[in-house]
């Protein structure tokens, strides 16, 4: 795991909603593990400036649900967990998301090949 992201921040940011989506699929997590699971995958350490208004905005459109869960000898935590609407998002954006980088791929092939 790295401090630093594996593609631009700008990518990095057009895809957070989508990462963080995705990083729910096995299950809750509070906001550190999202983080932690995000960085192991390439997506950097994110600030908690980054991450928790894409989980409030993500809450807010019922793709995720979010609870208190009571800490083992510490405080609580927000948990977050995937629902089913943040499911087919998921899946839905995957697929476009899977679409825009074969685009891509078929148009630059004649700058590839061309030099």
């Amino acid at each position: 795991m790295t401090d630093a992201a594996s593609w631009p921040a700008p990518w990095v940011r057009a895809a957070l909603d989508l990462a963080v989506l995705a990083s729910l699929t096995d299950g809750a997590l509070h906001g550190y593990a999202i983080g932690q699971n995000l960085a192991a995958h390439g997506f950097g350490l994110l600030r908690g400036g980054s991450l928790y208004p894409v989980l409030s905005r993500l809450e807010e459109a019922g793709d995720v649900k979010a609870g208190w869960v009571e800490g083992q000898g510490g405080p609580g935590r927000r948990e977050y967990e995937l629902t089913g609407r943040g499911r087919d998002r998921l899946r839905r954006e995957l697929a476009s998301w899977r679409d825009l980088g074969e685009t891509l791929a078929t148009m630059g092939e004649g700058a590839i090949t061309h030099g």
